[in-house]
């Protein structure tokens, strides 16, 4: 009977990391949340588009909840790049924690969605174009 009870006990401590997010779940939904701004999507419309609560989408960008690789796929769809997107640089992160130049291009897509002024995003995109090609 102890056997079975520590069985039983040992499968469940297996199940309960198994199932508990990592850094890497971290990573990723940042990666998510990351494209999502970049499309201006809020994380009810793309919850909309996968089929799933705001709450959730809430949960796999902040890496509290393990997404499938089914909803992976799905996400990755609807984002509009492979699966593989959501792992770039993930050797070159070793804390979760996006990369400064990423926090950098996040906050700046961000507040380009922002801007309501059509000409003005027209602007802001000509000026990042010309500084683009300087030497």
């Amino acid at each position: 009977m102890a056997q079975l009870e520590s069985v039983r006990d040992s499968l469940s401590r297996e199940q309960n990391s198994a199932n508990r997010a990592t850094e890497t779940d971290r990573y990723v939904g940042a990666r998510i949340r990351e494209r999502r701004v970049m499309l201006g999507l809020s994380q009810q419309q793309m919850a909309d588009m996968i089929g799933v609560t705001y709450q959730q989408t809430h949960k796999y960008e902040r890496g509290i909840n393990r997404i499938s690789a089914g909803r992976l796929y799905e996400i990755a769809q609807v984002l509009r790049v492979p699966v593989s997107y959501f792992f770039e640089g993930l050797e070159d992160t070793d804390d979760g924690t996006l990369p400064a130049r990423q926090r950098m291009c996040l906050e700046l897509a961000r507040n380009f969605t922002q801007i309501s002024n059509e000409r003005h995003q027209e602007a802001l995109s000509h000026l990042a174009r010309a500084l683009a090609v300087e030497p």
